[in-house]
């Protein structure tokens, strides 16, 4: 039988996609960009929704790592990326282009640049969740100890829970960011109260 967390966090899906469902402040290269990772962030959401709900937790745990990066790169492309970073990753998907975009700023660099140009509440919660899951997210995708004991012994039902709600919590910092990017900051509290309405299958406060 399908855990309770799941059934709920669909209810909570159908609500937030309804929420954020809004047209982009403006069609700049810089908020175009951005609303595709964030739209990427949310679809790893539920890709990894669907691969806990099948018992599968190193592989969603692996894309749970690529939704907080999506996530992550949306966040830094609104706020902080330089216009010639925006213009690499905006560019044809040509071989020569993709060798161009190679030297984006990875994840630390990232996040250190949204500590100084993001709204602090952004960078708050982003940086809480690196420093409570990166280790993990990244022995999970890497075939680091995590996986390889966890694959060896079992997946116990908590954990599976627990990384779940995870998930959740990184898609109400994507709801957050999507209303950013529609110009419309006043809806955020609307994405809090949604969440606040789904404590079961959120995670709980830092």
């Amino acid at each position: 039988m399908l855990d309770p967390i799941f059934l709920e966090s669909d209810k909570l899906s159908s609500e937030l996609y309804q929420l954020i469902d809004l047209p982009l402040f403006d069609n700049s290269t810089r908020v175009v960009i951005s609303a595709v990772a964030c739209s990427m962030a949310l679809e790893h959401w539920e890709a990894a929704r669907k691969l806990f709900s099948s018992g599968l937790l190193p592989s969603g745990m692996a894309v749970q790592r690529a939704q907080f990066e999506a996530l992550v790169r949306s966040v830094w492309l609104l706020y902080a990326a330089t216009e010639e970073k925006i213009a690499k990753l905006s560019a044809t998907l040509t071989l020569e282009n993709e060798l161009a975009a190679k030297n984006i700023p990875q994840i630390a660099d990232m996040i250190s640049a949204i500590e100084k140009k993001a709204p602090s509440q952004a960078y708050d919660a982003l940086n809480r969740f690196k420093q409570n899951s990166w280790k993990a997210l990244n022995s999970y995708a890497h075939a680091g100890i995590h996986p390889i004991r966890r694959h060896h012994e079992g997946y116990p039902i908590k954990l599976i829970q627990d990384v779940t709600r995870n998930t959740n919590g990184l898609a109400i910092i994507c709801a957050m960011q999507a209303v950013a990017l529609s110009g419309l900051q006043p809806l955020q509290k609307q994405v809090l109260e949604l969440a606040a309405n789904y404590p079961s299958c959120m995670p709980p406060p830092l």
